[in-house]
């Protein structure tokens, strides 16, 4: 009456359907910017440990085939009282290798 309007009945529930949209975007977003980057981290972390087993591996392997090498194909150079000689020429090298890895994970590009 004198200029007042009637309430209706579908205001209440344009309110709740504009909140049920305001809580669904902010789940989104929350989503959005929280767990998605987390399943992203795992994902890089799972393949960088992958690839630092089977770099490890791989360089076992080599410095198993170079004692190998030094062993069979050096003739009569490590044998008899020498024959400790290839264990301490891979030891070496795989010192230098893993020393020279160590040098780089901090050096700056």
């Amino acid at each position: 009456m004198f200029g007042r309007k009637k309430a209706k009945s579908g205001d209440g529930e344009g309110f709740f359907a504009e909140l049920t949209e305001v809580k669904a975007l902010i789940v989104a977003y929350v989503k959005q910017e929280t767990i998605d980057p987390i399943k992203n981290l795992g994902r890089y972390l799972a393949f960088g440990l992958l690839g630092s087993f089977l770099l490890a591996a791989g360089c076992v392997l080599l410095a198993l085939a170079g004692l190998r090498a030094l062993q069979t194909e050096t003739g009569t150079t490590f044998a008899g009282n020498f024959s400790w000689a290839p264990y301490l020429i891979v030891f070496v090298g795989a010192v230098v290798v893993g020393g020279f890895t160590l040098t780089r994970i901090g050096a700056k590009k």
